[in-house]
């Protein structure tokens, strides 16, 4: 199973990067094989004939398993990872999507439901339920556990169709 992780994260190597890579690894049983933190590509992001962005959007669209990470911005996932999934055709993905966001406080738990999913489900990707994780709660194990319970079964049916 190809497994990747997106973070919309504005700063590079954020909690957003850990939670997202914590997931990913919880799901598949290893490292995810492509990590795109999105902080990291610049104006790249703003230039459609960008071969790095282009070649990143490859390897998204062909991975198994995709976890998408953002914090919770405007009470919605953040402009950079807009850029980025702007990038997809409709139906381009094939594997399980994964949504996850992070924010301050519990007022905007259902984000990831309402916002993040609906856009992973336009551009093909099999979701599963996103899930919300307070800031403070980032790197507590405990924080997925049940959520990666529920969702578990989900990823492993798919990755025996696949």
């Amino acid at each position: 199973m190809t497994t990747a992780v997106v973070v919309g994260n504005p700063k590079p190597g954020s909690r957003t990067l850990a939670a997202a890579t914590h997931v990913a690894r919880e799901l598949s049983g290893a490292e995810p094989d492509v990590v795109v933190d999105l902080a990291t590509l610049g104006a790249g992001l703003l230039d459609w004939q960008d071969a790095t962005v282009g070649a990143l959007v490859e390897q998204v669209v062909a991975a198994d398993l995709v976890v998408f990470a953002s914090p919770t911005y405007k009470a919605t996932y953040t402009g950079l990872l807009k850029l980025f999934l702007d990038r997809f055709a409709a139906d381009s993905l094939t594997g399980v999507a994964v949504p996850l966001m992070l924010g301050g406080g519990p007022a905007h738990a259902l984000a990831p439901e309402l916002t993040l999913r609906p856009v992973l489900a336009e551009i093909g990707g099999a979701t599963v339920r996103g899930h919300y994780v307070l800031d403070s709660r980032h790197d507590d194990p405990e924080a997925y556990a049940d959520w990666l319970a529920r969702i578990r079964p989900f990823v492993a049916r798919r990755e025996a169709v696949a």
